[in-house]
């Protein structure tokens, strides 16, 4: 099972938690073109989310080197415990990165498949950017005919930017298209607003949670 975690060490501090982004790679190897992609969306989002002020700790999940205890899955009651607690990494993440490569004018089978199995409401108002890459640009559109119908199925507060990226893009490994970088900034810098939203509120809430029962009279 391959799940790729990595935390913030930076010298200065920040206060509160860290962001949880969570980046799911729908490709069927790793070191390719997605896990390229996604590779540099987490670190475009983790420069801007320093900027402003926060860490973040970033898990990537290749739904390819999950196992049996996820393909041979029918039901969400089929995953091993091991693969479900995946499933509740993307439930709790605080900006969920979705990537897939087209595979014939769509998404992976296997990305579909994990989000067959993923609670119908386990990401409702959550931040979503989608993000995909093809052979060439004639797959561009498969972001808004078959990746943002999904998410939006399932609630999720998508990204109104998304970011493409097909063969010519990449070179040695690396992305080098600049037009593709500055998409990837534009993207990051639209959806963070709603993020740090969500994660202020909810840092608020538990600083109330315990105001108040402090306050509580003795029994």
């Amino acid at each position: 099972m391959s799940v790729r975690e990595e935390i913030d060490r930076i010298d200065r501090p920040f206060p509160g938690r860290p962001v949880r982004v969570v980046a799911v790679n729908g490709a069927y190897s790793t070191g390719g073109r997605t896990d390229t992609l996604v590779r540099d969306i987490l670190q475009e989002t983790r420069r801007q989310l320093a900027d402003a002020g926060h860490g973040m700790t970033a898990t990537t999940i290749d739904v390819a080197r999950l196992g049996q205890g996820f393909t041979g899955a029918l039901e969400p009651d089929d995953l091993t415990p091991e693969v479900a607690a995946v499933f509740d990494q993307v439930a709790g993440a605080d900006l969920l990165v979705a990537a897939s490569p087209v595979f014939r004018g769509s998404y992976s089978g296997l990305f579909k498949h994990f989000f067959d199995l993923i609670d119908q409401y386990a990401l409702a108002d959550r931040p979503v950017l989608l993000a995909a890459t093809g052979g060439s640009d004639r797959h561009t559109l498969m972001i808004d005919h078959e990746l943002r119908p999904l998410f939006a199925f399932l609630q999720a507060h998508v990204a109104p930017v998304s970011v493409f990226a097909s063969a010519g893009d990449f070179a040695g490994g690396l992305l080098l298209n600049p037009d593709v970088r500055a998409r990837i900034e534009l993207a990051v810098r639209g959806i963070l607003p709603v993020v740090l939203l969500d994660v202020t509120r909810e840092d608020r809430a538990g600083r109330r949670q315990v105001v108040d029962e402090s306050q509580l009279p003795p029994l």
